[in-house]
């Protein structure tokens, strides 16, 4: 039987807790929807909200059937809310949004990663926000990424720009920058500019194109995920790794300190310590107080 939960006046079907979702660590998933209402949310809302998801679904696990959507899945409660996304192949598309705890709750439930564009509701391709996705190509791994964001907070630094760190959940980095209103072509050309000038700087570290040949112990600064149609990986999410991995926001400091990969390697167990000692490191993100201009824009 379905236990039936009630969540902020909203009754939520919550199902097959007892399930074992990360066999590495025997994490079930009702502790994986504990970590969202217990630990996350109060973290995690300020960076879905107004942003239409996309999910990752793995209900059987990671390493059980995985699929990407974008479209509210069958079954969808009229309360959560969706926000159009028009599509080239579907002019009528619309994405789930995560404006409270209840609609968090419900799509956990389905066991998902969560994903987000760059933008938010209302304002599509108008991104307020840049990111870099620094991703390793074995054997390099975080600790290159870390050498790379340093060099990249520096260059940021440059043109008036701050920027703040969380790990991908997987082997990498994501740098995120607080912008003012920005169309995402822009964004994208400024980040791919920023990129290419890494690879400059730290040609034996640095690659700015996607060609796996190139990417051999170097880290691809990937700056597409600004285009307009992609999302990245949202603060605070769990991975659909072995164990149960957290894209985790990072102090500047921890970045300095990277000596191994288990330096910054998060699981959800570690984040209500982590959040208590730090608060949401990523706020500036949310503060329209702190967004800046892109240079020449």
């Amino acid at each position: 039987m379905t236990p039936i939960t009630e969540v902020e006046g909203r009754r939520l079907a919550l199902s097959n807790l007892d399930k074992v979702l990360y066999p590495a660590t025997g994490t079930t998933k009702g502790e994986v929807l504990h970590y969202y209402a217990a630990t996350a949310a109060g973290a995690m809302l300020p960076h879905l909200h107004d942003r239409p998801l996309s999910f990752l679904r793995y209900p059987d696990g990671p390493e059980g059937l995985r699929f990407f959507t974008k479209n509210p899945p069958p079954g969808t409660p009229d309360w959560v809310r969706t926000a159009p996304v028009p599509r080239s192949d579907d002019p009528g598309a619309r994405q789930v949004l995560a404006q409270d705890l209840p609609s968090l709750m419900w799509a956990a439930n389905l066991v998902v990663e969560f994903h987000t564009h760059q933008w938010s509701q209302g304002s599509p391709a108008v991104a307020d926000r840049m990111v870099f996705d620094l991703d390793p190509g074995p054997p390099a791994g975080v600790v290159e990424c870390c050498a790379v964001a340093l060099w990249l907070r520096e260059r940021l630094a440059e043109d008036g720009l701050s920027s703040y760190g969380k790990t991908s959940g997987s082997k990498g980095l994501h740098l995120l920058v607080p912008l003012e209103p920005t169309p995402s072509e822009e964004v994208t050309a400024y980040a791919k500019k920023l990129a290419v000038q890494a690879q400059g700087a730290l040609p034996e570290l640095a690659v700015h194109r996607m060609t796996r040949a190139l990417r051999p112990g170097k880290v691809f600064v990937d700056f597409s995920q600004n285009a307009a149609a992609k999302t990245t990986a949202a603060p605070y999410t769990l991975r659909a790794k072995g164990s149960p991995t957290v894209s985790a926001p990072v102090t500047w400091e921890e970045i300095e300190a990277c000596g191994t990969p288990d330096d910054l390697l998060f699981l959800a167990g570690d984040m209500a310590a982590r959040l208590e000692r730090h608060g949401d490191l990523l706020a500036p993100l949310t503060d329209p107080g702190q967004a800046r201009p892109l240079p020449g824009g």
